[in-house]
């Protein structure tokens, strides 16, 4: 397994490393786990992009000091604040089956690194959560949410941790999911800090990749 660590200053660019990751394992047959704090940005998925209040929806972000993007995969807008933790797993795939086994395989293994963090959490999300959605894993609000991107060779499993700042994400998702008319309730928005465990995001990584790579045999790498 490849391990990566690190981001690029320029956003495009660090998520080209993403990007590159999944088509190497496609090539390869070799799996790659990231686990890393993209910079400050609230993202977009494509349903938001195609509301009638995406534009109002990117204004509001922005003027909360947010910069915006669209991602390739995953439901609706998502915070990362700086201390937000992303992960993404490349592994190679035959087809399109199996994303059920591989939704059950990273809930169980961020379950585990949490568990490992004196965070007592549990699947699901409390309701009108941010980015709602069936993969997700919640203790005193939502601390993470799962998405798959599938290609005939290769997936990506990839989400978020929120390690703290739980009150800036609900600040600034509010008028977001205002402006695109989706139920939100700033009150559902958890962290592992605010569960009981650790508020530093390299130390949540580090767990969270530690539990993906297992017992494998790795090599670790700078995206940089």
């Amino acid at each position: 397994m490849r391990v990566l660590r690190g981001r690029v200053p320029d956003r495009d660019a660090d998520r080209e490393r993403t990007a590159a990751m999944l088509t190497r394992t496609a090539e390869t047959g070799e799996s790659a786990i990231r686990v890393w704090t993209p910079a400050r940005v609230v993202a977009f998925g494509r349903r938001d992009a195609r509301a009638e209040g995406y534009d109002r929806a990117r204004d509001a972000a922005e003027a909360r000091g947010f910069p915006t993007v669209e991602r390739s995969v995953g439901g609706r807008a998502v915070a990362y604040t700086g201390t937000t933790v992303a992960f993404a797993h490349a592994v190679p795939v035959d087809g399109r089956d199996g994303i059920d086994a591989r939704y059950d395989a990273a809930t169980e293994t961020v379950l585990d690194a949490l568990r490992g963090l004196g965070v007592d959490a549990r699947p699901g999300e409390p309701p009108a959560s941010f980015c709602p959605g069936a993969h997700s894993i919640q203790s005193d609000g939502k601390l993470v949410g799962i998405a798959q991107r599938v290609r005939q060779d290769a997936a990506l499993v990839s989400g978020i941790v929120v390690v703290a700042d739980e009150a800036e994400i609900a600040a600034v998702l509010t008028p977001v999911y205002e402006a695109l008319d989706v139920a939100f309730d700033p009150a559902s928005v958890g962290s592992v800090a605010g569960a009981g465990g650790p508020a530093d995001p390299v130390r949540v990584a580090r767990v969270v990749e530690s539990a993906f790579v297992g017992d494998r045999d790795h090599e670790v790498l700078e995206v940089a």
